[in-house]
């Protein structure tokens, strides 16, 4: 997994305090920077080679988006996924990934169905080499090309309002899900279902991709706090 928190770009054409809020925010994301764990400014403006101003600015920034809490006399600290945090955002995206793909299944064209195969190939590929940034890449590209295909732009959005959430999530499924090839297979079924055009049976298999997703990381995240 690369690593987010390296020396900062001051060429960078954009604000500091954005480079490093968009720096940290994605280090938090991709678990670089785990739940529950404490952001201590002075060692995150060395990391980054930049001053203390701008770390704490991008650290009060991540406090509104709800990516870190501020604990009474503890400081900055990373915000943990609650169990009932990640139920709500998959109960949710359960839903909306079953209506997206039902929806895509009638709607998509044909070289959106061979973007998907490519896509779904170097997932496949991926996972067999136990490369998880790349098969998270893929994973976030994959239902990406979905979404686009439903033709919905009012689902899109709230679907692209939860990725942030969801992509913290996903990089728990992916690393510790119990078998590679299930995960396989339930891309390859959607892909068929797709291809086929049974919209039903597309719906259904999101569904059920969401659902084993969330148990996994429940499961994931029990082993955690043993």
């Amino acid at each position: 997994m690369a690593n987010k928190l390296s020396k900062i770009n001051l060429n960078d054409y954009k604000p500091l305090r954005e480079v490093i809020f968009n720096s940290l925010r994605e280090a938090i994301i991709i678990g670089e920077l785990r739940p529950g764990e404490r952001l201590m400014e002075v060692q995150l403006a060395e990391k980054m080679g930049v001053s203390r101003t701008p770390v704490r600015e991008a650290i009060r920034k991540l406090e509104l988006e709800g990516l870190v809490n501020m604990i009474p006399r503890k400081g900055a600290h990373v915000a943990e996924l609650s169990v009932k945090d990640i139920m709500d955002v998959l109960e949710v995206r359960a839903s909306l990934d079953g209506l997206a793909t039902a929806l895509a299944a009638e709607r998509i064209t044909d070289d959106e169905m061979k973007e998907l195969r490519f896509i779904n190939g170097q997932f496949t590929t991926y996972i067999e080499k136990e490369n998880i940034n790349s098969s998270i890449k893929k994973d976030a590209e994959f239902h990406d090309i979905i979404y686009k295909a439903s033709r919905n732009d009012k689902l899109i959005a709230i679907l692209n309002n939860l990725r942030e959430q969801v992509q913290r999530f996903r990089v728990i499924y992916i690393k510790d899900y119990s078998s590679p090839k299930n995960l396989i297979k339930e891309h390859n079924d959607i892909f068929d279902a797709m291809e086929t055009r049974n919209t039903e049976a597309a719906r259904g298999l999101a569904k059920t991709h969401i659902i084993n997703q969330e148990a996994t990381i429940l499961n994931s995240l029990k082993l955690q706090k043993k």
